[in-house]
């Protein structure tokens, strides 16, 4: 079993910045990447960006690029999530996510979330 726990969210003006943590532990051994997800109300989850555990190969949405970090610590299996200019539309609910080698296809574990809002 893995656990997945979510820190750093908030309320934030535009153009500010967040760090959001997200630290997995359990039966991490064979972990392929870390990945971070979005929900805004009324909208289905989103992609926001994603490390390969192995080789450190990161991967960012669109929406966002030029603008998150994503970094990890491999020690205690811990990524970040680092938002510089953040929007209005960048206001929601942010998902960490672990996928195991030894787990199904996609991402296999996930954590409760965090609240990101971004006020004008």
């Amino acid at each position: 079993q893995v656990t997945v726990v979510e820190s750093g969210g908030g309320l934030v003006q535009a153009g500010g910045s967040l760090r959001l943590s997200c630290s997995a532990s359990g039966r991490t051994a064979g972990t392929n990447a870390m990945a971070w997800f979005r929900q805004s109300p009324g909208k289905e989850r989103e992609f926001v960006s994603s490390i390969r555990w192995s080789g450190g190969t990161t991967y960012y949405s669109d929406s966002v690029k030029g603008r998150f970090t994503i970094s990890r610590e491999k020690v205690g299996n811990t990524i970040y999530l680092q938002m510089n200019n953040l929007k209005l539309e960048d206001t929601a609910v942010y998902y960490c996510a672990i996928d195991l080698v030894w787990g199904r296809s996609g991402y296999d574990y996930w954590g409760q979330g965090t609240q990101v809002t971004v006020s004008s």
